[in-house]
């Protein structure tokens, strides 16, 4: 049954507003560091620059590992289970979910990853939305991660109750997505056949006087663009020539020469 508004809304709208404050006060914190680097101190930036990126490696490599020791034997070989999520609530902090967030582009550590940020209850919650909007997990792998939540049992009831709510929430954002993304593909189809449509009438000389500039511009780009051409990219002077002589033909109608 689907969550009723109240309680459970109020809390997501809760974490959302405490994670949103704590990545304000991480760019804050960036903008202070940042301004202390100046001029004289730019060899210590550097090195401490160099030195916090090799930190940052070695820290996802090590969350790697964790992920990958806490696999076991199934029916179907190594997986995940109910014992890896207690493995993994045990050998990771929510001081790691950064490092999981960026794990997600392993295709072949996504599950493993998945069951990572399940095991950090609570706060993984807003990290694993952030991550379905921003694309870096497919909207179904955020549901299933939020129903990891659900059955865990180290998860308290309230967190439970606030993964319960966000899936539902994530879902709905997976419908509002796929809905634009269909919107996008219909109206790209309708501005093709329009496109077809007008070039064909370029080729006869009375139709092609009921085009504007700007439908002449649209079939011209698009011939640009079937012949791997751009008016932007580098250019060798016979496809510059070449170029010259569509847009004066197709755009400016003047007669071939």
């Amino acid at each position: 049954m689907r969550p009723q508004p109240g309680g459970q809304g109020k809390s997501v709208n809760i974490m959302c507003g405490r994670y949103n404050l704590l990545m304000s006060m991480r760019w804050a914190s960036a903008v202070v560091l940042g301004s202390l680097c100046l001029p004289a101190m730019g060899t210590m930036c550097q090195a401490a620059s160099g030195q916090s990126l090799a930190e940052q490696s070695t820290s996802v490599a090590h969350v790697r590992q964790v992920i990958l020791n806490s696999r076991h034997l199934g029916a179907h070989g190594l997986g995940y289970n109910d014992e890896s999520l207690r493995t993994l609530s045990g050998s990771l902090t929510p001081a790691d979910i950064p490092d999981l967030i960026e794990l997600l582009a392993d295709k072949d550590l996504r599950v493993g990853v998945q069951f990572a940020l399940a095991s950090q209850c609570e706060a993984a919650i807003i990290p694993v939305r952030e991550a379905a909007i921003e694309h870096k997990l497919v909207f179904l792998e955020a549901e299933d991660t939020m129903r990891l939540i659900e059955e865990f049992s180290s998860c308290t009831e309230a967190t439970k109750q606030v993964a319960s709510a966000m899936r539902f929430e994530i879902h709905a954002l997976g419908e509002d997505e796929q809905r634009r993304l269909e919107r996008q593909t219909k109206e790209r189809a309708a501005d093709d056949a329009r496109i077809q449509r007008n070039a064909l009438k370029m080729m006869d000389p009375k139709q092609a006087k009921e085009l504007t500039k700007q439908e002449r511009e649209e079939v011209y780009r698009r011939s640009l663009k079937a012949l791997g051409l751009s008016e932007d990219g580098p250019l060798t002077p016979e496809q510059k020539e070449l170029i010259q002589r569509m847009y004066r033909t197709m755009v400016l109608g003047e007669s071939h020469r």
